[in-house]
């Protein structure tokens, strides 16, 4: 890695120095907007404001990390779970609970000998935000590393005007584009990603879709911006791969209510299937539409956020009436949908400590986002202990083809593919069905995914070194 002075000089030069933007970063470090376990190589004790206190060796090490989130707007949530897995993460290495302090500022947490310092700043979904406090973290908090992003456009930004132009490296996530570590002008030797993306979403479920249903023909709708885009994209060449037809696609914008139409569109074209790629901000539209209809064909694609399921789940329950019952829900046809992670899809130590720690931290149940920043921080700290360097650079290097010993997958549950350093893990496919008695204080939506249907292994649901989609080759 490049010293820290060669990084200031290196940001000044592109205009966008901490000079250009003060206003913008205030003293506590916001930028304007908004359990315990056997980890075994943990002597630390946290205390109740997030901060870890060492053993008092001469030993102890120190890595800072610029972690980047959404923490305030519509979609806080993301970022919350985001980070909240993340700092999981540390504290599973570190045998405590999580800190409950998560608010923008400086948490500090001792992780056997290593002291990390985590720089949370509210990235507010913004590019511009996110550009300007990583410049910010780099250049006056001289952080050893980045991490975060949920916007996938905040994340190539980050990725190509600071990460590239200063030489520090960045654990990506949960931004989902596949782009980021599939496009030549993302991937890089200081870019990695252990957060589940949107190939690895349309592979796994497109493979289901072919080869678990009768469904032959399929229309594709997405929205039109890099993540739906990536969808639909990706949906389209797995599925064409396996021999099903693509009737249609459309992009729509973020927030598109008129769905009647389109889902007529759908239904003359002899769909079978319809996949959507959308967020929380358009999804409920489109299913309370489809509901409401008579189509013949069923819904497809990723299984979504407590923030998405909460709406869906009372869209269901207003039109199928309540109490809704699997039986309601299986003859909707919504369903079933590939997961990332949700925290009953798991069955493994890791997980158990993972979910007990979390919920009892945070009030909710790990949720889409947080098994993939989990492994984040998980793999940062075994790559710190096995490399025995906290220098960016050594960090990003011991990374390379690592497979992550401590994951709520599983032990050995993801690796970094050394072609492009996008993590691969396993993906499932789950029906929804009605909110058990047992979660609904802790997950707060009508609908929650059921038990697997199957499991697709992170080898068959990442793109291929050799696949034309691959556009990264480390």
């Amino acid at each position: 890695m490049r010293d820290k002075v060669t990084r200031r000089r290196v940001l000044g030069s592109l205009g966008v120095g901490i000079a250009g933007l003060s206003g913008c970063v205030n003293e506590n470090g916001s930028d304007g907007g908004d359990g315990g376990t056997d980890g075994g190589d943990g002597n630390s004790s946290m205390t109740g404001d997030g901060t870890a206190t060492g053993d008092g060796s001469d030993s102890t090490q120190s890595v800072s990390i610029g972690m980047l989130q959404p923490l305030s707007g519509d979609l806080s949530y993301y970022g919350k779970q985001a980070l909240w897995g993340f700092l999981s993460g540390l504290a599973y290495k570190a045998g405590e609970d999580p800190p409950t302090d998560t608010s923008t500022g400086q948490l500090s947490m001792t992780v056997g000998d290593v002291e990390y310092t985590v720089y949370v700043r509210d990235s507010e979904f913004a590019a511009d935000t996110a550009q300007t406090a990583a410049t910010n973290l780099v250049e006056n908090q001289q952080v050893d590393m980045l991490a975060g992003c949920s916007s996938s456009g905040a994340a190539s930004r980050v990725v190509t005007n600071v990460v590239n132009q200063a030489s520090v490296p960045m654990m990506v996530g949960p931004a989902a584009s596949a782009g980021i570590t599939s496009n030549s002008e993302t991937c890089s030797d200081l870019v990695y990603r252990a957060s589940e993306n949107t190939a690895m979403d349309a592979r796994s479920g497109g493979k289901y879709v072919a080869n678990e249903t009768d469904v032959s023909t399929v229309y594709l709708f997405g929205a039109d911006y890099s993540f739906g885009r990536a969808v639909v994209n990706n949906y389209e060449a797995v599925l064409q791969d396996e021999g099903v037809d693509i009737v249609g696609k459309r992009f729509v914008e973020s927030g598109y209510a008129e769905w009647e139409g389109l889902l007529d569109n759908a239904e003359e074209s002899g769909a079978e299937g319809v996949v959507g790629g959308f967020t929380v901000a358009t999804l409920p539209s489109m299913f309370n539409a489809f509901l409401s209809g008579e189509y013949s064909y069923r819904v497809f694609g990723g299984f979504a956020t407590r923030i998405t399921n909460s709406v869906v789940g009372g869209t269901m329950q207003s039109v199928l009436g309540e109490p809704l019952t699997k039986q309601k829900i299986r003859n909707s046809q919504l369903g079933p949908f590939t997961t990332r992670y949700h925290w009953n899809q798991y069955d493994n130590d890791v997980n158990d400590a993972f979910v007990d720690s979390y919920t009892s931290t945070y009030g909710v149940v790990p949720d889409l986002f947080t098994s993939g920043t989990f492994t984040g921080a998980s793999a940062i700290h075994q790559a710190i202990t096995e490399g025995g360097s906290t220098a960016g650079a050594d960090i990003a290097g011991a990374l390379k083809g690592m497979t992550v010993t401590d994951t709520p997958k599983g032990k050995n549950g993801y690796t970094f593919q050394e072609y492009n350093n996008q993590a691969r893990s396993a993906m499932t496919v789950a029906n929804p069905i009605p909110t058990t008695d047992e979660w609904a204080d802790s997950w707060g939506a009508a609908i929650m995914p059921g038990q697997p249907l199957a499991r697709i292994d992170g080898s068959g649901a990442t793109i291929p070194r050799d696949s034309d989609q691959m556009g990264c080759s480390l």
